[in-house]
């Protein structure tokens, strides 16, 4: 077992919502280099021999088990760039918890690109937590540029689950969704942003299966003279159903752009979307007073309840 120093465990304790432990099926990316991995029965990790990542093989008979793949970049001016494959086999049953944090104490940039595929059979149902954190008292940016590819075969059920929490100065995520027929595909995004940070979320869903569906959720926050773009895009090629729905509140100098975008390419395909952008309600703030509570404490209340 690998002894993990007190910024690594500090950080993952941010990154990985059921708690990183050296058991089961793991994989710990650090500055670089896999620094430690187990298998179970039915979930086998192997690296891979011709680029930087891992593959990750789920059986068929897995069911109920967690997979923990966090990475960690605490080196000032490195550029960390992992592929990492999901082969999830028919009928198996998952659920995947990964995230990025990055402790730059230094003065050169500090970037993590994750690029990330998943293949889903039949009948499989997976869960995939991805949260993403910066912090460091260095002047260095910290970046994440995120690549999530997957592809669901008939009567798959896929959940994305993603959440950049606070501290990264850059993001660009990049998502691709191709389904079967009768997939399912839910995906809610949270995303909150503070000082000259930006980030950018790209989303391309193709329904090609008969009967398949996707919904997708972005909740963001934008602050001080931040900046945020979304672009989900649902195109429907059956018969099919699609949900988009992006909120975002704007507070200080923040800028926010929504782009949800729907394309029918068939004549049976229902698509939907809503998007809001709007400042926190003064209705709340005033209620949240009179209960004692500061203005920036009732704030504070707002946007952890709004994210979550």
């Amino acid at each position: 077992m690998e002894k993990i120093d007190q910024v690594t465990a500090a950080v993952l304790e941010k990154i990985d919502s059921q708690g990183f432990r050296q058991e089961g099926a793991y994989n710990l990316r650090y500055n670089g280099y896999s620094l430690c991995h187990g298998n179970t029965e039915h979930i086998t990790i192997k690296r891979k021999e011709d680029k930087q990542g891992i593959d990750v093989y789920i059986s068929g008979e897995t069911k109920g088990e967690q997979v923990h793949i966090p990475v960690v970049v605490a080196v000032s001016g490195m550029t960390d760039e992992v592929y990492n494959d999901f082969y999830v086999e028919e009928g198996a049953q998952v659920t995947i918890i990964a995230g990025c944090g990055i402790h730059n104490s230094g003065c050169n940039d500090s970037r993590h690109d994750g690029i990330h595929t998943f293949h889903v059979g039949k009948n499989a149902n997976v869960r995939y937590e991805e949260k993403h954190y910066g912090e460091g008292e260095g002047t260095g940016a910290r970046i994440l540029n995120p690549v999530t590819k997957i592809i669901m075969e008939e009567n798959a059920v896929f959940t994305l689950d993603t959440a950049q929490i606070r501290g990264v100065d850059s993001t660009k995520r990049e998502t691709e969704v191709t389904m079967g027929a009768d997939a399912k595909l839910f995906v809610t995004e949270r995303l909150l942003t503070h000082d000259k940070q930006s980030a950018v979320s790209n989303m391309d869903i193709y329904l090609n299966g008969t009967g398949s569906s996707a919904q997708i959720v972005s909740r963001s926050v934008a602050r001080g003279e931040s900046r945020q773009v979304f672009h989900p895009r649902a195109i429907g090629n059956a018969l099919c159903h699609a949900h988009i729905q992006c909120d975002s509140i704007i507070m200080d100098e923040a800028k926010v752009c929504s782009i949800p975008e729907i394309d029918a390419q068939h004549v049976d395909a229902a698509i939907i979307h809503e998007a809001a952008i709007g400042r926190i309600n003064n209705e709340q703030l005033i209620k949240l007073n009179t209960f004692g509570l500061s203005e920036e404490a009732a704030e504070a209340v707002i946007i952890e309840n709004f994210l979550n």
